[in-house]
C-alpha cells in the first residue's frame, strides 16, 4: 500500500463551478487526479481534513463525496489508516436494483445513452411464459447502450409489460433511464437475477464496441409490480469495464 506524498501546498487547487453541487465537484476533482495518474491504485488520497482545507467546503460535503466514491468501489476506506484509490473496474451492487445513471454519476463520471431500438414486439413462446401472458401478446421493447464518459459499459435489452408502463415507448431515454421511468410508474415488488459469463454475439459486440471474443457478464433480470411480471431485461457488461459485487 503506497502513501501519496504529494504536498497539499503543491497540489493544484480545484476549479469549482457554482452551478454544480459541491460534493460532485469534489468527487470529480478526486477522480481527475486518479485518471491522470497523479494518484495510482493503492495510493492514499488526502484525508477529510486535508480536503476541507484544500477545497474550502464543509466536512459534511467532503465526507459525502468520499463516501459515495467508496460506495461506487472507486475508493476504499480503512478505519484508522485512511482512504485509498481502489483497483479494478467499477463495481455494481449485485443484489440491488439500481439506476446505472446514478452509479456512473456517483463515480464522478458522465452518463449518456444511445437508443438503438424502441418498438413493439409480439410475445414469443418463451417470453409469453416468462410474463405469464398468451403467446402473441403485445410487449414493449427497448435496446439501449449505456456509456460512461463516452465508453459503453452496458447493453440493456428489455421487454416491458404495457399494463405496467403504458407510456414506455413515448419516453426520451436519452434524458432518463428505463429504470427511472419504471420505478416512477411501477416500483418493483420482487426482483429475480441470474448472472452468467458469456461471449457476446456480433450484434452485442458491435453495440459495446468490443471484439466478439471478450468475456462479458450477462445479468438476466425479471421484475414484478402490482402482482404481475413487469419487465424482463438482459444486461450485458464488458468484463474489462465492469464487475459485480455484494455483501450481506
Amino acid at each position: 500500500m503506497v502513501v501519496n506524498t504529494t504536498s497539499m501546498n503543491a497540489m493544484p487547487q480545484p476549479a469549482f463551478n457554482p452551478t454544480e453541487p459541491r460534493y460532485q465537484q469534489i468527487k470529480r476533482f478526486i477522480m481527475d487526479r486518479v485518471r491522470s495518474g497523479e494518484w495510482s491504485v493503492e495510493d492514499r488520497v488526502p484525508s477529510e481534513n486535508e480536503l476541507v482545507r484544500l477545497t474550502g467546503h464543509s466536512r459534511v460535503t467532503v465526507g459525502r463525496a468520499l463516501r459515495e466514491l467508496a460506495d461506487a468501489g472507486l475508493l476504499k476506506r480503512v478505519q484508522g489508516v485512511g482512504t485509498f484509490v481502489a483497483g479494478g473496474p467499477p463495481q455494481s451492487a449485485l443484489l440491488e436494483l439500481r439506476d446505472i445513471a446514478q452509479e456512473v454519476t456517483g463515480r464522478g463520471n458522465t452518463h449518456s445513452t444511445r437508443v438503438e431500438e424502441l418498438d413493439r414486439r409480439a410475445a414469443e413462446a418463451e417470453h409469453a411464459i416468462a410474463f405469464g401472458v398468451p403467446e402473441g401478446s403485445l410487449l414493449f421493447h427497448s435496446r439501449i447502450v449505456h456509456l460512461e464518459n463516452g465508453v459503453p459499459v452496458q447493453l440493456e435489452d428489455r421487454l416491458v409489460n404495457p399494463l405496467i408502463a403504458p407510456d414506455y415507448l413515448a419516453q426520451d431515454f436519452t434524458r432518463l433511464t428505463p429504470y427511472a421511468h419504471l420505478m416512477a410508474c411501477a416500483p418493483a415488488e420482487r426482483v429475480e437475477h441470474v448472472v452468467e459469463a458469456i461471449r457476446p454475439d456480433h450484434a452485442a459486440a458491435a453495440s459495446l464496441g468490443i471484439t466478439s471474443d471478450e468475456p462479458c457478464l450477462l445479468i438476466h433480470r425479471r421484475t414484478w409490480s402490482r402482482r404481475m411480471v413487469a419487465t424482463r431485461a438482459w444486461l450485458t457488461h464488458p468484463g474489462s469495464r465492469y464487475r459485480l459485487g455484494g455483501a450481506f
